[in-house]
C-alpha cells in the first residue's frame, strides 16, 4: 500500500502543471462567461429602458430575467469543460507512453520496483480518477461562486436565481458531468471506467507487440465492448425485451464487472509476461 501511494503521488505530481492549467483555464473562462453574459443583458436592458423607452414590465415579459441559464450555455462556459475532457482522454494514453520517452526510459526503473507491476497500473488509474473527480468538485464550487457573482452584477428585479440542481439540469455538459441520480451516475461513470480499463489494456497490448499489438488491443477492447453492450443492442436493434429495466441494469452491472475483471487480468498478464522496454 505504501508503494502504491508513493506511485500515485509521483504520477499526480508529474501531471500537476497540466492539471493546474486546466483548473486555471476553467476558472478564468467561466468567470468571463458570467461577466460577458451579464454585461450583454445589462446593455440590452439599458437600451430597452432608456433609449427605446420600453416599460420595465414589458421588457421582462418579452426578454425575461437574467439567470445562470445564459451563463452555462455560453461558449465561454462550456468550452473549458470540453478542453478538460479532451485533455484527460489524451493524457489517459500519454500517462503510459511518457515512461518510454527519452534515452534513459523511466519504464526500466518502474518495472524493476520490488512490488507487483500491477501497482503501476492501479496508480495510473487512480491518478486519472483523481483528476476527473477533482475537476468535478471544482466545477461544483465554481457554480456557487458564479451564482453569487451574478447576484452582484444584476439587480434582483431583473434576475432569476437558480439552485445548483436547476443550473445542472439546464446545461447538457453539466448534466453529463453531474448526473441527477445515483443510478445515472453509475451508468455514465461506470461506462467511463470500463473504457479507461480497456484503453489501458490496449496500450499494454501495443507496448507488448507493437503494431500487431495495436490491432490485438483494438480487437480485445471491441470484443469486450460488444459483450458489455449486448443486452442493450439486443433490445434496441432486435426487439428482445425479455428484461425489465431493473433487471437490465443488474445484467449490465454484472457484465461491466466481468469486463473490468477480464481487462485487469489481461493487463496483469501483459505487464508481467509481455511488456518490453
Amino acid at each position: 500500500m505504501k508503494k502504491y501511494l508513493k506511485l500515485v503521488d509521483f504520477e499526480f505530481n508529474r501531471c500537476v502543471k497540466l492539471y493546474a492549467v486546466l483548473i486555471g483555464l476553467t476558472i478564468v473562462s467561466q468567470l468571463i462567461a458570467v461577466f460577458v453574459e451579464s454585461r450583454r443583458y445589462i446593455n440590452l436592458l439599458n437600451e430597452a429602458l432608456y433609449q427605446n423607452k420600453i416599460p420595465k414590465a414589458q421588457f421582462l415579459s418579452e426578454t425575461g430575467e437574467m439567470s445562470m441559464f445564459e451563463v452555462v450555455n455560453s461558449v465561454w462556459f462550456y468550452l473549458p469543460i470540453v478542453i478538460c475532457i479532451t485533455a484527460i482522454i489524451i493524457y489517459s494514453f500519454f500517462i503510459w507512453y511518457i515512461e518510454w520517452i527519452g534515452k534513459n526510459t523511466f519504464i526500466y526503473r518502474l518495472l524493476m520496483l520490488p512490488t507487483s507491476r500491477m501497482t503501476i497500473f492501479w496508480s495510473k488509474l487512480t491518478t486519472i480518477a483523481l483528476m476527473i473527480f477533482g475537476l468535478i468538485s471544482i466545477q461544483l464550487i465554481l457554480l456557487l461562486v458564479e451564482s453569487q457573482l451574478l447576484e452582484r452584477l444584476v439587480a434582483s428585479e431583473f434576475r432569476l436565481d437558480l439552485s445548483v440542481k436547476q443550473i445542472v439540469e439546464v446545461s447538457f455538459y453539466l448534466s453529463v458531468l453531474l448526473p441527477k441520480s445515483f443510478l445515472v451516475f453509475l451508468n455514465y461513470y461506470g461506462v467511463g471506467l470500463i473504457l479507461l480499463f480497456l484503453s489501458f489494456t490496449a496500450v499494454l497490448f501495443e507496448r507488448s507487440f507493437r503494431f500487431k499489438g495495436l490491432v490485438m488491443g483494438m480487437i480485445f477492447g471491441g470484443t469486450l465492448c460488444l459483450m458489455f453492450g449486448a443486452p442493450v443492442i439486443a433490445k434496441e436493434f432486435f426487439g428482445f425485451n425479455w428484461l425489465y429495466p431493473g433487471e437490465l441494469l443488474i445484467v449490465e452491472m454484472v457484465l461491466g464487472t466481468l469486463v473490468i475483471a477480464l481487462s485487469s487480468w489481461m493487463s496483469h498478464y501483459l505487464l508481467n509476461q509481455k511488456v518490453t522496454v
